[in-house]
């Protein structure tokens, strides 16, 4: 394991990172179209009821959230676990309720597009897992797929058709795009009122200035400051460190934090003392790509520890010959942290459910819908 003075590799480890999504469509090619319709104290001991909380960006009359189950708590240095699945789920249903509310008030159901180019595996499989999403909870889905030789200009044809289409509220394209696509002028292309992803770059800028608000908030790291707030961990006042600088999670992860009033450090592969800078922290994010790099030893006690990586590392005893482990060293991190959440079911989940709120929040203010 690299000490305080080693360098280290860093990559992009959002859930989404390896297939991410755009929608459009397009009114000619023959390209399929698809339709389907007490707060938790930074500290070792103390765990309190989870509240519900929704963000400034979450969409208003929802109902009553029931309470989520606390883990069990050992008492001998045990970790609680921050269970993004089940909350995912309170999601989903909040968000059922509102599409159900909207359909039957003004006759008008979200609508989120997807634009797949190209046959890989994982951003098929990413595709689906949105589309079947958004069937859970009423949300009509769109889905163009285009071959993987497929030009920039009818990948944008697709995204200006989405563009004009009033029953689309969202647009994903899913990334990565094939290497012959431009994805900065492909991503530019989707309206800012659309752009569910939050990738825009007016969308960024809002969310890095004081006094501006984002229309929308990049996935992944809301799901990450949703947690927190679910698990009423206080962010004002305290030491966060976000290790890495991606602009899907890192950096939108750091300004929101700073956005909540934390004092954020971000650590990154020209960082010479990533461990010291770590153990300062109250609050990790940690979305680098690197299977285990953030041991015990990093964490400071009691810290709450956000791990947005997946990575793949053989296990022979497994099925499949690998397993799914965070960026954090799980079992090293629940015998020094207040709470962690696990890899898969920490961070997964919640990136899809943030999608699907972005979507309705979309739906609801293009049609003046409180």
């Amino acid at each position: 394991m690299a000490s305080s003075s080693s360098s280290i590799l860093f990559t992009d480890s959002s859930p989404s990172s390896a297939a991410r999504l755009l929608h459009l469509r397009r009114r000619h090619a023959a390209v399929p179209l698809h339709r389907s319709v007490g707060p938790l104290r930074v500290g070792p001991t103390h765990f309190p009821t989870l509240r519900r909380f929704t963000l400034h960006s979450s969409p208003s009359h929802l109902s009553p959230s029931p309470i989520l189950p606390l883990a069990s708590l050992s008492t001998e240095a045990s970790a609680k676990v921050i269970d993004g699945k089940s909350v995912a789920k309170q999601i989903r249903d909040e968000i059922t309720v509102e599409v159900s509310r909207m359909k039957e008030t003004i006759g008008v159901t979200p609508g989120l597009a997807v634009i797949l180019v190209g046959d890989r595996k994982d951003s098929a499989t990413y595709v689906r897992n949105k589309k079947k999403a958004c069937d859970s909870v009423g949300i009509v889905s769109l889905e163009a797929n285009l071959p993987e030789d497929a030009t920039e200009q009818e990948v944008l044809n697709y995204i200006s058709d989405f563009n004009d289409d009033p029953a689309v509220h969202g647009i994903l394209v899913q990334l990565p795009l094939p290497s012959h696509l431009n994805e900065q002028n492909i991503l530019n292309a989707v309206r800012i009122e659309k752009d569910v992803d939050g990738f825009h770059p007016l969308n960024i800028g809002r969310l890095a200035m004081r006094g501006r608000e984002p229309l929308f908030v990049p996935c992944t790291p809301k799901g990450c400051i949703e947690l927190l707030h679910r698990y009423s961990v206080p962010i004002k006042g305290k030491r966060a460190v976000v290790i890495g600088r991606s602009n899907i999670v890192g950096m939108p992860a750091a300004l929101l934090l700073q956005r909540e009033d934390a004092t954020v450090s971000i650590v990154h592969s020209r960082t010479s003392n990533p461990e010291e800078i770590t153990r300062q922290a109250d609050i990790v994010i940690s979305a680098v790509g690197q299977p285990n790099m953030v041991r015990g030893s990093w964490i400071k006690p009691g810290a709450v520890i956000i791990d947005v990586g997946i990575n793949p590392v053989e296990d022979s005893s497994s099925p499949r010959g690998y397993r799914l482990v965070g960026d954090v060293c799980y079992e090293e991190a629940t015998k020094v942290a207040s709470a962690v959440t696990p890899v898969p079911g920490g961070v997964g989940p919640m990136t899809i459910a943030m999608l699907l709120q972005n979507t309705l929040i979309s739906a609801k203010r293009i049609h003046n819908f409180e």
